[in-house]
């Protein structure tokens, strides 16, 4: 374990100072163009709360959906992709997961299980990722939002019942504040890098994937024991989130003419705006 935990952290270093060095060369360095070319299959980096005994329509738009159509038609922010094989392998692999497995597995679940009882398990996993959160907004000297996190955990964890409801946000008008550390590095001036697409858990930049690491440390579900729950934990996180939003996904892809480039330029510019924020 201890092993393992090195070598993570060596991974987090390097990439750190790798970014640095992208980060110098963007300011000192003419600007080339680069293909443009996007990609986002499952949500990710993102939590939505809901108050207690809600949930999203089908017709409903989810955040990335909308900072999509809104996106579309400008001009598109253009992140280096020297890795454009691996990515468009990866978004085609990620599809044919969501098409023949996740979809079909989220939408018997969304049969089975009661959508107050789905609206609950993600606002259980939306407080238990507070950690992620909160240390991003600190560090990111977002006092004001680091202190609305702390006090939504605490007053979700208590009458929210371990957070299955959000009355932080339905009693008290606390919104959550969807920060991560990818965010919080771009906030510091570091550049995205270069586009990335992981298997599973699709886009991201050279940039966001070190936030990635940082995330899991901060992540309660990386400690649990064996490393097998901790998996099917996180899985089970995913298949509700999904059962919460399908059809946002199809909707992307089929207003797209070339999918993969349009999902990648969306991704780049929905993350440039939260880095802004």
């Amino acid at each position: 374990m201890k092993r393992q935990l090195n070598l993570i952290l060596l991974i987090f270093g390097l990439g750190f100072l790798i970014l640095s060095g992208c980060a110098h060369r963007k300011a000192h360095a003419p600007v080339l163009p680069s293909d443009p070319s996007p990609g986002k299959s499952v949500s990710s980096n993102r939590e939505i709360s809901l108050s207690e005994g809600t949930e999203p329509i089908a017709e409903e738009k989810d955040e990335f959906l909308d900072e999509f159509e809104s996106e579309f038609e400008k001009k598109a922010v253009t992140v280096a992709d020297p890795l454009y094989f691996w990515n468009r392998t990866m978004f085609h692999f990620n599809d044919k997961l969501y098409f023949w497995f996740l979809k079909p597995v989220a939408k018997g679940y969304r049969v089975v299980i009661p959508s107050v009882v789905r609206t609950g398990v993600r606002n259980f996993f939306s407080n238990i990722f507070t950690p992620i959160r909160l240390t991003s907004c600190l560090l990111q000297g977002k006092v004001k939002a680091g202190g609305t996190e702390f006090i939504r955990f605490v007053v979700n964890s208590t009458i929210g019942i371990a957070g299955v409801t959000d009355p932080a946000k339905k009693y008290l008008k606390l919104d959550i504040s969807d920060e991560d550390l990818g965010q919080t590095l771009g906030s510091y001036g570091i550049g995205n890098g270069f586009y990335l697409v992981w298997p599973v858990l699709g886009p991201s930049t050279l940039r966001d994937s070190v936030g990635l690491v940082g995330d899991r440390f901060l992540n309660p579900i990386t400690y649990v024991k064996p490393v097998e729950a901790s998996v099917a934990i996180w899985s089970y996180d995913k298949i509700n989130e999904t059962a919460l939003h399908i059809g946002d996904y199809e909707s992307i892809k089929e207003a797209a003419i070339e999918p993969y480039e349009a999902f990648r330029d969306a991704y780049i510019q929905y993350r440039k705006n939260k880095v802004k924020q």
